[in-house]
């Protein structure tokens, strides 16, 4: 298997989601490896409107980063994975995961039968 090649493509995945993931959020400093959505400035705007468009981009963002701290996860356990040498096996039947699978999707974690 080419483990190394699947570390560039993870550890490349894993530097565009940080980078989104900065767009709408930060880490969080009470949680390490925790993210949080960016604060805005509610309660600054001049009508109720305006209130109602920030609170709206707030939960938009935190959705967003929801999804993006989920796929950083499977990233991160990837990694770790490789690092532990057990990447790259089905964690139903211990058997290796087709690397056409791993190709599409560097962070799985079951062969194709087992999806």
């Amino acid at each position: 298997m080419k483990t190394e090649h699947f570390r560039k493509k993870l550890e490349a995945e894993k530097t565009r989601l940080e980078s989104e993931m900065g767009t709408v959020g930060r880490p969080n400093p009470r949680v390490p490896n925790d993210w949080e959505p960016i604060p805005s400035e509610e309660g600054t705007e001049a009508d109720q409107a305006d209130q109602a468009d920030v609170f709206m981009s707030r939960e938009g963002n935190a959705a967003i980063l929801a999804d993006l701290e989920a796929r950083y996860d499977t990233v991160l356990e990837a990694l770790s994975r490789i690092e532990k040498k057990t990447y790259g096996k089905c964690e139903v039947c211990h058997a290796l995961i087709e690397e056409a699978r791993l190709e599409a999707d560097p962070a799985a974690t079951t062969c194709r039968a087992h999806l």
